[in-house]
């Protein structure tokens, strides 16, 4: 019995650890420079007193190992779950579109009160608009959803993105 107790406080251990040192990461790569600090001085805080529990007589009870490995595998996936929810930052999309859509979609994006600027780019067999527009991550399943409610071919490509200087932001 005590043996298991020691086996769950170090996986929970481990969890936490984990999910706290993947949210750092990306906390930190959204330019938020503070909060990652905060995170990584909580992550050395139970790094080490869980690592010296473990490696206390490391011989004799090897299951410490198994239950500090399990720990971090699902203290990692649950960071990144934690992060998805939570969803940090912002996303730049660039978004092809048929010529034919740019009046609709451009309409639309800004009805929902986000930002969006168009251009024409040619294609391999004709014009395309192209969009640009930043958004928060929270929101990125309800823009895609407007766009491909009115053009289905649409190209839209992501990446991480922090506003620098000016513009419109929501």
């Amino acid at each position: 019995v005590n043996n298991m107790f020691l086996y769950i406080i170090i996986f929970l251990s481990k969890v936490v650890e984990n999910m706290l040192a993947t949210l750092r990461i990306i906390v930190v790569a959204n330019g938020k420079k503070l909060l990652g600090a905060i995170l990584q001085g909580l992550v050395a805080l139970v790094w080490v007193c869980i690592t010296g529990v473990v490696v206390t007589n490391i011989l004799e009870n090897p299951f410490k190992i198994i239950a500090f490995a399990l720990g971090s595998m699902v203290g990692s996936y649950l960071g990144g779950v934690l992060e998805e929810k939570i969803a940090i930052g912002k996303k730049l999309l660039l978004i092809i579109i048929n010529n034919n859509n740019e009046e609709k979609i451009v309409k639309k994006i800004r009805e929902n009160n986000f930002a969006v600027t168009s251009t024409i780019g040619k294609g391999k067999d004709n014009n395309k608009a192209i969009l640009f527009s930043m958004i928060p991550r929270k929101q990125i399943k309800s823009i895609i959803k407007i766009i491909k409610s009115i053009d289905t071919d649409a190209l839209i490509i992501s990446q991480n993105a922090f506003n620098i200087y000016g513009g419109y932001i929501n």
